[in-house]
């Protein structure tokens, strides 16, 4: 091989790239605005940062003291942002994805969790049963949650117990079930009935929170969780089940959709640069409508994309629309005139192909990161939850989870589609104001 042929046509390679030095800053950039952002959202510099909240829906039904501690622990947890709703509320704000997760606390859970809180497994059809509910789609919140009420309930009860007027009847009800137990062998009886002889004279002298007790399976009595949890996964359609696919479909047909818009957007700039729009312009033909021209090709195009994948994915996947058809069609020709709204706008600010394409990976990337297709929601900083409202993609990716395994109806769609018409709409004007047609 030839070394000075190599050399210089690396020579001119390198030329040719460093020559449009606002590409090339962009494209760095937009790598290090990425990963700062990234960083800051997963800790950052190990400062303390103001946390995302996961949003909860808690009923209590049962009107005791003890019921209203454990909720008010629960709500007070830094990374819970509570809703004290009623029963049939906190469902329909977990089936509509306004909250990740709920519970109910029932009629008479504080008496019947403190009966259980001595008896182990003896009889485990008698404690309480909490009901939980929670997204599908967010299924890693269920042991957050599940973790958070067994840390409030057992500090919440064992206070009453010990420190309360609920322990009296609590533990003078364990002695005399005790004291009638038939078991020839139980372990650690004398044991048992000092600790709740204890426990009895705390309660009754008001004294400080007790010590601990041994706890025998075989024996039936000891210390346990004083009450059961029934989860539940909830969809807004009925007999509907949840399907991950459609979820994912959702998210990762936006991103990669979006990402023709870029293309459309870097093209329109090539062929301005060939004099192909300056010989169109020749023509009586206005500056708008020739971008409104390749904005409507480009959703079309789009448009083709989202209705391929959604067809393989209910091919292949079995993604269903359980919820409303024409609210889909509606939700999907909204988001592909944005699309292509938005990849004219990336063009007008970018200038030149090299700058918009870093300029539109970043903004891609921010949109459908914030549009909640990468991680959820409640790990951003409340701030930025709220700021969320405002970025299209994600009324797109709620809009497209409502249609399809939520199986909402067409009201729903109405949100979405008018915010994806809207942000169409202001990207198509500010781009026929800044578009540059020669340079």
């Amino acid at each position: 091989m030839r070394r000075a042929a190599i050399v210089a046509l690396v020579r001119n390679d390198l030329r040719v790239h460093f020559a449009d030095r606002r590409g090339v800053m962009i494209n760095i950039a937009a790598a290090v605005f990425i990963a700062g952002f990234m960083g800051f959202l997963f800790g950052g510099s190990g400062k303390t940062k103001e946390v995302g909240r996961i949003p909860v829906a808690i009923s209590v039904e049962d009107e005791s003291e003890v019921s209203e501690a454990i909720a008010r622990t629960i709500a007070g947890d830094k990374m819970i942002d509570a809703r004290r709703v009623s029963a049939a509320e906190a469902r329909d704000l977990v089936r509509t994805g306004k909250a990740q997760a709920g519970f109910v606390l029932p009629k008479g859970f504080a008496d019947a969790a403190g009966s259980a809180f001595f008896r182990g497994s003896r009889n485990p059809d008698a404690r309480p049963q909490i009901e939980l509910f929670y997204d599908p789609s967010q299924s890693l919140i269920v042991g957050v949650i599940d973790g958070l009420l067994t840390q409030a309930v057992m500090q919440e009860v064992s206070r009453a117990i010990f420190n309360g007027p609920l322990g009296k009847k609590a533990v003078r009800s364990g002695l005399e079930e005790l004291d009638r137990a038939t078991d020839a062998n139980v372990p650690n009886r004398e044991t048992l009935r000092d600790l709740l002889r204890s426990a009895d004279k705390l309660t009754a002298n008001q004294g400080a929170p007790g010590a601990s007790g041994g706890t025998n399976a075989s024996s039936g009595f000891g210390l346990s969780v004083p009450y059961t949890v029934h989860s539940e996964a909830l969809i807004a359609g009925s007999g509907v089940r949840y399907n991950g696919y459609a979820h994912s479909f959702a998210g990762m047909s936006v991103q990669f959709i979006l990402f023709t818009g870029i293309e459309s957007g870097v093209l329109l700039l090539l062929l301005r640069d060939r004099g192909l729009w300056s010989r169109l312009r020749s023509a009586p033909l206005k500056a708008a409508e020739l971008l409104a021209a390749r904005a409507l090709s480009t959703a079309i195009v789009s448009l083709f994309m989202l209705c391929a994948i959604y067809l393989i994915g209910a091919l292949v996947f079995a993604v269903r629309m359980e919820g409303n058809v024409a609210g889909f069609i509606g939700i999907a020709i909204g988001f592909c005139l944005f699309n292509a709204c938005f990849g004219l706008l990336l063009a007008a600010i970018g200038r030149t192909p090299a700058a918009t394409r870093g300029l539109a990976v970043m903004a891609v990337l921010l949109l459908v990161m914030l549009g909640g297709a990468w991680v959820p929601s409640f790990v951003f900083p409340p701030w930025l939850q709220q700021a969320s409202l405002f970025v299209p993609t994600r009324w797109a990716v709620d809009g497209f989870d409502a249609m399809t395994w939520r199986g909402l109806g067409l009201d729903a769609a109405a949100g979405p589609i008018a915010v994806l018409l809207g942000s169409a709409a202001l990207c198509a004007v500010v781009a026929v104001w800044r578009f540059r047609w020669q340079e």
